[in-house]
């Protein structure tokens, strides 16, 4: 499924809420249904930079495609970024670097969380990016 399906089934999942409170209901199913991540990787080494809570996010790179895995202490954090995960998860690195994460916007995300939290989205977002650039950057 490429991403563009998978954002648009996101959105249609989010437009069945009508109160941002089921959204954020929705998030923390989300997050708990996000597999752990490696406790080697709740480092330092992993943690992002910026975001308000502690968040953790590695990748790998297997056969031309890029898989991550992640972990925050904060649950509605933990939600977001499962719904990172599922729309980049198992892409090439180019897919990854010229998809339009148009869905944030879609569902109200960004409008919906506090400043710090959307900054820690923003660097989220920029964390993984530059995983699959160093991924690409490996290929070539």
């Amino acid at each position: 499924m490429d991403t563009d399906r998978t954002q648009q089934e996101i959105i249609e999942e989010f437009a069945a809420f009508d109160e941002w409170l089921d959204k954020y209901d929705y998030l923390i199913e989300l997050a708990e249904e996000l597999p752990p991540i490696d406790e080697n990787h709740r480092t330092e080494q992993y943690l992002i930079q910026g975001c308000q809570s502690r968040v953790w996010v590695d990748a790998r790179y297997q056969d031309g495609k890029v898989w991550y895995s992640a972990d925050s202490d904060a649950i509605i954090t933990k939600g977001i970024i499962a719904l990172l995960i599922r729309v980049l998860n198992g892409r090439t690195p180019r897919e990854i670097l010229d998809t339009d994460l148009y869905f944030i916007d879609r569902i109200g995300l960004k409008e919906n969380l506090s400043p710090t939290r959307a900054n820690g989205l923003v660097a989220m977002i920029k964390q993984m990016r530059l995983f699959a650039m160093a991924f690409a950057s490996k290929e070539n």
